[in-house]
């Protein structure tokens, strides 16, 4: 039997239409949603085993990428929204109704992705957005109560979908991460 990985990968990847920039986000709340305008497709959107990010009911994974922080703008109800935890690194601003995390952001102008606004393209009104490309802290679910013994399967079925599964985020991210840190430790 298939894990839920996620909704929206389970059955397989659906890849994003050619020039897609971005459209609105929307939390799951029936009465008075808040929206978020995004002027931007998503960027290294990827399957996120960490236990932090908002997953859909019942799903392994939450599905999260990047979009340029000045894309990003609450266009209705943003009085319903509060940070999740303010001590976090990713300052996640979700729907206080229906918990859906709208976007993280990260306040900490020295930080590697500082200027990127972490959002889940599922919540996109409009159909096209960037498709998942790997899948990232995959061995995190097991913090989150998943069974140890149950990885090996995890891990078959994410790269049966075509994602690579990482315990870390993808080598391109870990290199951005890594030269960031050289270029602060060496800046002077």
């Amino acid at each position: 039997m298939a894990i839920l990985l996620h909704p929206t990968i389970n059955d397989g990847i659906k890849q994003g239409a050619e020039g897609f920039s971005g459209g609105t986000l929307v939390c799951r709340c029936a009465d008075n949603p808040v929206k978020v305008t995004v002027g931007s497709n998503v960027m290294h959107n990827h399957a996120c085993g960490c236990t932090k990010c908002w997953k859909p009911e019942g799903a392994v994974f939450s599905v999260v990428g990047v979009v340029p922080r000045d894309k990003v703008r609450v266009t209705e109800n943003g009085n319903k929204l509060a940070i999740v935890d303010p001590a976090m690194t990713i300052q996640r601003h979700a729907c206080k109704a229906c918990g859906v995390h709208m976007y993280g952001r990260i306040e900490n102008e020295s930080h590697a992705f500082h200027g990127l606004d972490f959002i889940h393209a599922e919540l996109f009104e409009e159909a096209g957005s960037a498709a998942p490309g790997f899948a990232a802290f995959v061995s995190s679910i097991i913090e989150s109560g998943f069974a140890p013994e149950g990885m090996s399967k995890v891990r078959a079925q994410i790269e049966s979908i075509g994602l690579q599964p990482y315990d870390c985020l993808n080598p391109t991210l870990m290199d951005v991460l890594a030269t960031h840190a050289y270029k602060q430790a060496h800046a002077n």
